[in-house]
């Protein structure tokens, strides 16, 4: 059965797969998480981050793939701050937001890790596609989000709207990969990429290495537990070999 896929655009100065967290390092991974795109598309449709029930449905109904239209490079930012119980930080909700405890003796530590110029695209459906909200109601939602919006973490915004323009917007294929494959890209050069298990080939085909990978969240705890199986690999857009 062929799938109509939204296809997102991922460009940024800079942006943050992240990772899992090690005490204060904040590492990157090469793709986007499930729980980023889960968090993405309920920051573009205005739910808040308490409505656990709303983002586990979309989280457990995503079926996406991904892929490094440009590399970049990653850029390590050391950060520190001296932060005090009266401190406010600047939010996307609007409003400012403050810290409830004491004031810290020492400077707070912490390494983030970027992607810096990286350019990605993202295919995705939902599954069931009848249920709220649709493919199209996620498009309207992306041209005109409740919140600004951004790539992995606050500092990380798109440099352009994130659907695809025009009739670039959308693609069929039966699977994610074929729907990868789908969107335009330069011709003849393979791609490095990403896509679930059993929604693509997983030996030949351009696949590299099948692996259990933990980016799921549970949104009802608001703690990151659980993984899916992917495979990684090349694809080469546009050509019969997709």
């Amino acid at each position: 059965m062929t799938h109509r896929w939204l296809v997102l655009r991922f460009d940024a100065p800079l942006m943050a797969f992240g990772g899992v967290a090690v005490d204060q390092v904040g590492p990157v991974r090469d793709f986007p998480a499930a729980s980023m795109l889960t968090g993405l598309i309920g920051n573009a449709l205005g739910w808040h981050w308490s409505d656990g029930a709303a983002h586990q449905a979309v989280q457990d109904r995503l079926i996406f793939a991904a892929r490094r239209e440009r590399e970049g490079a990653l850029l390590t930012d050391a950060q520190n701050a001296q932060l005090a119980k009266t401190d406010k930080s600047w939010t996307t909700r609007g409003v400012p937001e403050g810290r409830g405890g004491a004031s810290y003796g020492a400077p707070h530590r912490r390494r983030r890790d970027y992607h810096a110029d990286l350019s990605a695209r993202v295919v995705l459906r939902l599954d069931p596609a009848e249920e709220t909200p649709t493919l199209d109601a996620l498009a309207a939602a992306f041209d005109r989000p409740a919140r600004p919006l951004f790539l992995g973490r606050k500092p990380c915004l798109p440099a352009a709207p994130l659907p695809a323009p025009g009739k670039e917007r959308y693609v069929s294929g039966k699977t994610a990969y074929e729907a990868l494959c789908a969107v335009p890209g330069k011709e003849g050069e393979a791609l490095r990429a990403l896509w679930p298990a059993g929604q693509g080939p997983e030996t030949g085909g351009g696949a590299e290495r099948i692996a259990d990978l933990a980016d799921l969240r549970n949104w009802r705890t608001g703690l990151h537990g659980g993984s899916r199986r992917v495979v990684e690999g090349r694809i080469t857009p546009a050509t019969a070999e997709c």
